[in-house]
């Protein structure tokens, strides 16, 4: 008889990632969020036509929304079609919110987006307890991306 296996992994598929997250914040904690959507939202996701550049999270009454995400309206959508930078609420367990929560209140972090993927047919956002980079954090990162780079393509020719 053959054992079944299952890998949370496999059946994930990434719809769009906030690269401007990772140039701007250092990311401590991740964490997995649902996300309240309505009716024609999750064909325009399907369809990649989303966007997180600008949006953030903020904790309201001890709930989680995420702000300025851009979902364009579906095409085949008639009236029942919806905004497209309406304030959509994020799905987490309580002790998750509050430990967040605290976080930003005690050491200053913020919550950013980073990536939205689709698991087993339902919408997932993975938000990030961030800290913003300063000036000379980025040129760090920037000069370090740039050794590995070279690194790379000294060892490939080398």
């Amino acid at each position: 008889m053959r054992t079944l296996w299952y890998n949370p992994n496999m059946d994930k598929k990434v719809i769009t990632t906030n690269r401007k997250a990772f140039h701007d914040f250092t990311i401590f904690e991740k964490y997995e969020a649902g996300i309240v959507l309505m009716g024609t939202e999750i064909k325009s996701i399907r369809k990649s036509a989303i966007n997180l550049k600008d949006s953030f999270c903020k904790i309201e009454d001890n709930e989680i929304f995420l702000y300025n995400c851009h979902i364009s309206p579906y095409e085949q959508g008639n009236r029942y079609n919806h905004k497209a930078e309406r304030v959509r609420k994020l799905l987490l367990t309580k002790k998750e919110i509050l430990k967040m929560h605290s976080k930003i209140k005690k050491d200053g972090y913020t919550i950013v987006p980073l990536e939205v993927y689709i698991v087993r047919g339902f919408a997932k956002v993975q938000i990030g307890l961030a800290k913003g980079k300063k000036l000379h954090d980025k040129r760090e990162d920037i000069a370090k991306k740039d050794q590995k780079r070279e690194m790379e393509r000294a060892s490939r020719h080398g």
